[in-house]
């Protein structure tokens, strides 16, 4: 096998293989992360409609002041914990974890983690 030319175009042929595996309905909608060198961004999505339920970033102003002392990682868990808070009061208890193809290490496990304490179920 070929080495991929960049790390990015890896990533991309990851994102497409957990894509195929991972779905989101209605009663479980899909929880997607994408993270670039600065912020964080999860969506809770329900792909039978195409509508996004819940959406969480580190560009959120109700989370901008809370992040400025914090690390990526804590920045992180923070807005897994307000998109946690967000799908509830919407009613969504479980959801599908997509990682987007990024490994499930640091700033993504720590996403899923503060995702957890905020109530949601994966």
């Amino acid at each position: 096998m070929i080495k991929s030319k960049n790390k990015m175009t890896g990533r991309e042929r990851r994102h497409i293989r957990v894509r195929g595996r991972v779905v989101g309905s209605q009663e479980k909608p899909r929880l997607n992360v994408y993270r670039s060198s600065r912020h964080i961004y999860a969506q809770v999505i329900d792909d039978s409609r195409g509508h996004t339920l819940a959406a969480a970033s580190t560009q959120d102003p109700s989370l901008r002041e809370q992040l400025s002392d914090l690390t990526k990682v804590d920045e992180a868990r923070e807005v897994g914990r307000l998109l946690g808070r967000r799908a509830k009061e919407l009613g969504v208890s479980k959801v599908v974890f997509d990682r987007g193809g990024w490994l499930y290490h640091g700033r993504v496990k720590s996403l899923a983690d503060g995702a957890r304490e905020g109530g949601l179920e994966f």
